[in-house]
């Protein structure tokens, strides 16, 4: 066997797992958080080079498996969009742009700790920590920004990478942009503000049926 295919084999032979078993989040409200947070920044990169993932194994060093970690949400820019099973850096060519993890007073040590450092480590630009019930962040949001490859605390809620302003609703993140001002919808309330657009638009038709206009005229 020569070098080469020995090399080969032993790459085939190493498996990243794509799942560990382990509970998605702690808790309903913890869930929640990261699907709607997820689904806002899809819905926002529409149309862009990137993809946003949710509580998917992160590959970090080629050839061991072990060493991984799975954020709740990274934002990754200048790669296809889309879904993947898993996220290895030697082949996407790509660190996470930012990374959000929903915390609470269980995973305070490990997100302020390890997964802090090793963000840090990666170049990852932006670290967000939502603490959705405020049970370690005073006003529930922490953000680090990377200076010069050192984490630095955000002050002014802004994502450099993502050209949003963050600000807490609830147990919420609420995203707003910071070209027109305007806030980024949830699921829930873009079915809210097309149910009413769709009414205004009933109400607009029988309006000019009662002035004797037909509607699908004007």
């Amino acid at each position: 066997m020569t070098l080469a295919s020995a090399n080969q084999q032993t790459e085939i032979e190493i498996i990243y797992p794509s799942s560990d078993g382990e509970l998605f989040a702690e808790n309903y409200i913890h869930l929640y958080a990261i699907l709607v947070t997820l689904e806002i920044l899809k819905q926002y990169l529409q149309g862009q080079q990137g993809t946003v993932l949710a509580d998917q194994f992160l590959y970090y060093d080629q050839g061991f498996p072990k060493l991984r970690v799975a954020p709740d949400v990274m934002v990754i820019f200048n790669v296809v969009p889309g879904g993947r099973d898993n996220y290895k850096i030697w082949e996407e060519k790509q660190v996470p742009a930012v990374i959000f993890e929903i915390s609470s007073e269980g995973t305070r040590e490990k997100d302020t700790d390890y997964k802090k450092t090793l963000y840090e480590q990666l170049g990852v630009k932006e670290y967000w920590l939502f603490d959705p019930k405020g049970e370690w962040i005073e006003n529930k949001l922490k953000g680090y920004r990377l200076e010069k490859e050192v984490y630095e605390e955000i002050t002014d809620n802004r994502s450099e990478p993502l050209q949003l302003r963050l600000e807490v609703e609830s147990e919420l993140i609420a995203f707003y942009r910071e070209d027109n001002a305007e806030k980024l919808l949830a699921p829930s309330e873009l079915a809210q503000a097309l149910k009413e657009s769709e009414e205004k638009a009933e109400r607009l038709k029988r309006k000019l049926s009662e002035l004797g206009i037909d509607p699908d005229s004007v």
